[in-house]
C-alpha cells in the first residue's frame, strides 16, 4: 500500500504530460487543416502557407514554454 502513495506524483506527471501531448496534437491538426483549406479551397495559397508554417512554429514555441 505504501507503493501506491509513492507512485501518485509519477502518475499525475504522466497524465499531465499525456494531456499536453493530446492537446498539442489536436490543435496542430486543426491548424494544418485550416491552412490546407485556405490554400486549396479558398485559393489563398500564400495565406495558407504563412498560417501553416507560422502556426506550427507558434504552437511549438508555446508548448515548449508553457508548463
Amino acid at each position: 500500500m505504501a507503493e501506491a502513495k509513492d507512485d501518485y506524483p509519477a502518475h499525475v506527471a504522466t497524465y499531465t504530460s499525456f494531456s499536453k501531448l493530446v492537446t498539442f496534437s489536436v490543435i496542430w491538426i486543426v491548424v494544418l487543416l485550416v491552412s490546407m483549406a485556405l490554400g486549396l479551397i479558398a485559393h489563398l495559397p500564400l495565406l495558407g502557407l504563412v498560417l501553416g508554417v507560422g502556426g506550427s512554429i507558434a504552437l511549438l514555441i508555446a508548448f515548449a514554454v508553457l508548463d
